[in-house]
Parts: structure tokens; C-alpha cells; sequence
């Protein structure tokens, strides 16, 4: 169908979760790090002028379990978990790993952060 909407080849999912003033644990947007604040904006408007945004769908989330690591932001399809994040790096994935086809490994999150994911029917009960 023409002028339909295309199926999207990547979602960007980046996690917007911000951990109370005060609080210890760390999270991907942080009172004390302005940067943090703008990432998903930042993301947005790259796609954007990159004229990709139709293609690539950003998905602002809740907590995605790698406070540490944070910011992060997860590209599927191939479950790349992203971390450490500022917009430099963020605009070398999009431009390297979005259009490029390769992952920037260096921001790739470490193995044993992460590892090989276990199939659902292998835990069920």
C-alpha cells in the first residue's frame, strides 16, 4: 500500500528510568548529570535529521536492569545492549552500527554483564 507506514528495521529502546534525589542506585538519567537528561531527545533528533526516523523507531522505557552500566539504551533485533552512553556515542551507533551495519563493540555492554539469553521454555514450569 502506498504511503503506508514501513515496518520499522531497528527499535531503539532507551531507558529513561531516574532514580529520587538522594537515592544510591545509580540510574540512566541522573539529577546530576544535565547530559543524561537530554540523550533521548538527542537520539530522537538524530534519526531525525538523518532521515531514518521512519525506519528506526526510539522507544522511551522504564528500567532495563543494568543500573550500573547506565545510560543505556538496547537496539533490537540482535538484543545490543548499549552502555555508558553520551550523545558522541550515540551518534556513532546510529551513523556505524544503524546505517553502517556494524555493532560499535566498544560500547557493547561486557559479556559477563550480559551473556547469552536463556530460553523461556528451558525456566518454565
Amino acid at each position: 500500500m502506498v504511503g503506508s507506514i514501513p515496518q520499522p528495521a531497528f527499535y531503539i529502546f532507551k531507558c529513561q528510568q531516574s532514580a529520587p534525589p538522594g537515592m544510591p542506585k545509580p540510574s540512566c538519567v541522573s539529577q546530576n548529570d544535565p547530559e543524561s537528561q537530554q540523550l533521548f531527545q538527542h537520539l530522537a533528533q538524530s534519526l531525525m535529521m538523518k532521515g531514518i526516523i521512519g525506519t528506526v523507531q526510539p522507544v522511551q522505557t522504564g528500567c532495563l536492569n543494568r543500573c550500573q552500566q547506565g545510560p543505556v539504551m538496547l537496539v533490537e533485533p540482535g538484543h545490543t545492549m548499549y552502555v555508558g552512553l553520551t550523545k558522541e556515542k550515540i551518534d556513532r551507533i546510529i551513523e556505524e552500527h544503524i546505517i553502517g551495519g556494524n555493532v560499535v563493540q566498544e560500547y557493547v555492554i561486557p559479556e559477563e554483564m550480559w551473556g547469552e539469553p536463556i530460553s523461556p521454555s528451558a525456566m518454565a514450569r
